[in-house]
């Protein structure tokens, strides 16, 4: 892919978020909920843009933050416990539960995993096959959990405001697997992507 045509993608892609983030802003089903959960793309999209002339990343990597933050957006504007797609996979698997809030977790590892295994592989800061998957699967972990701590902060802070954001459907596991899940992700987006992801590494040098 030229420079040019990939450049043409990424700004589809980019419109193609920010249309869906106005979608998903004008009627979501709790206002203050839906902030919480699109912020981390209202962050992470300038932070792209900006930095594509300096840093560029792989477009593996590009296409995964554009998934992830999909997820994002539609997990705010239903709120994760009351997305569609959620209540018929409930059906489908026989769950009790809206499992949409665990597709959120499976995709704050698996995305983060390439993006971290990027950095790490760019910048030479690890030698060795074990040791990167070792410190990828920890960062990971630290992400999660630094997820849940603010979980936890905005639950203190807003009492029973913050039930739609939390999402836990009176699971009282419910932390614990939303970290697994993100193990999970990370643990599978190394198996299926690594060899892929070296090779678009490869490209991205050249």
């Amino acid at each position: 892919m030229s420079h040019i045509s990939r450049l043409r993608w990424l700004q589809l892609g980019s419109l193609i978020l920010l249309a869906a983030l106005a979608a998903s802003g004008i009627r979501p089903y709790d206002r203050l909920t839906w902030l919480m959960e699109v912020l981390p793309v209202l962050i992470v999209l300038p932070i792209l843009w900006t930095s594509y002339r300096n840093y560029p990343l792989t477009t593996l990597l590009y296409g995964l933050i554009f998934l992830h933050a999909l997820v994002l957006i539609i997990g705010g504007a239903y709120s994760y416990a009351r997305v569609p797609l959620g209540f018929e996979m409930a059906h489908w698997l026989g769950l009790e539960r809206n499992p949409y809030d665990k597709i959120g977790h499976f995709m704050q590892g698996f995305v983060p995993a390439i993006a971290v295994r990027e950095i790490l592989l760019r910048g030479a800061y690890v030698r060795g096959k074990k040791m990167l998957i070792f410190l990828v699967l920890s960062v990971v972990l630290a992400i999660s959990a630094a997820y849940e701590l603010i979980e936890w902060a905005a639950a203190l802070i807003m009492g029973q405001g913050a039930d739609e954001f939390l999402g836990t459907q009176g699971d009282e596991w419910d932390t614990q697997s939303d970290m697994a899940f993100a193990l999970l992700g990370g643990a599978f987006a190394l198996l299926l992507l690594s060899r892929l992801h070296d090779r678009a590494l490869a490209r991205l040098g050249k």
